[in-house]
């Protein structure tokens, strides 16, 4: 049945508890399935902070080889453009959250934390790195998302990640990771740490009271929908994202002429060439942009006469 992923079997949560799988693989997991509910309100936080990061917690449990997330819930926590950190208070609504959420009937543990990467992708800074190490230590099993509501504005699809640490005595495959858009006041940290962690596939699910609901939902607000645009309510984004590139290109003309006096040159352009990677960064930029522009083309056409 479609709704049998939302029984919860307590006892079976505990023998995997005790059993504790994942110590003897580091890539036990390797999917994470979010509920429909979970992602709309953890995007939802997401977007309502703006330039700044936000933070909250993930209920759910383990079946097999993935981790379920049922519901979300946000957290009273400062962010800042760059860092987000739980204090006290966090800690004290985390816990009566939790608390409560058992009161009426709700049984699923706390099985991982999200925040928000506005504008610079999904993946895991060094903060993140340690702050995810410290749970997979002390409250395991447990799984980082990172949620970026600028570029899944957009993009008009969700830009989201789901990672998990290696141990600290673990060294991994040097394997390529996929690439992606980095910012370039980012890209230090990111390569810095981006061998101590993996990613998980994601998948989502839905109850048929979901289904009906968000059918609900749409018939009321399909209205805002049509009449927004992502060029107007990204244009901050979409400008940051262009100063970033001509900056990837100064710093890629400044290191060419530099390569060139010394004599470390011609040379070949490989897939991890810097100047191939800020072509992959301009057409995401304008198949973005391109895709804005079609929409409110498209809705002139249909919507105005002619």
């Amino acid at each position: 049945m479609q709704d049998a992923i939302y029984r919860y079997n307590e006892e079976e949560q505990k023998q995997i508890n005790n059993k504790k799988p994942w110590k003897e693989d580091v890539y036990y997991f390797k999917e994470i399935r979010i509920s429909a509910i979970a992602l709309i309100k953890m995007v939802m936080h997401a977007r309502s902070g703006g330039s700044l990061e936000i933070m909250g917690l993930m209920q759910g449990k383990i079946v097999g080889n993935e981790m379920i997330v049922m519901d979300a819930f946000a957290l009273p926590v400062e962010g800042t453009e760059t860092r987000v950190n739980a204090q006290a208070e966090g800690y004290e609504y985390m816990v009566e959250y939790n608390e409560k959420s058992k009161q009426v009937g709700r049984m699923e543990n706390v099985i991982g934390w999200y925040h928000s990467h506005p504008g610079y992708g999904c993946w895991l800074s060094g903060i993140d790195v340690s702050t995810q190490m410290l749970n997979q230590k002390y409250q395991e099993p447990f799984v980082a998302v990172v949620i970026d509501p600028n570029r899944t504005m957009s993009a008009g699809k969700v830009e989201i990640g789901a990672f998990r640490t290696f141990p600290e005595d673990y060294t991994p495959d040097d394997k390529p990771s996929e690439y992606q858009t980095i910012p370039l006041n980012k890209i230090e940290d990111f390569g810095i740490h981006c061998k101590r962690y993996y990613s998980l596939n994601i998948s989502y699910f839905k109850s048929e009271l979901d289904t009906n609901l968000l059918a609900s939902l749409w018939n009321k607000y399909w209205i805002n929908t049509l009449s927004s645009s992502s060029l107007l309510t990204n244009r901050e984004y979409n400008t940051r994202q262009i100063s970033d590139l001509a900056e990837k290109i100064e710093q890629e003309d400044f290191f060419y002429n530099r390569d060139k006096q010394m004599g470390d040159f011609p040379y070949e352009l490989s897939e991890n060439d810097s100047l191939q990677k800020i072509a992959q960064d301009s057409s995401k930029i304008a198949i973005e942009v391109t895709h804005g522009l079609l929409t409110q083309v498209l809705k002139d056409i249909i919507f105005n006469k002619h």
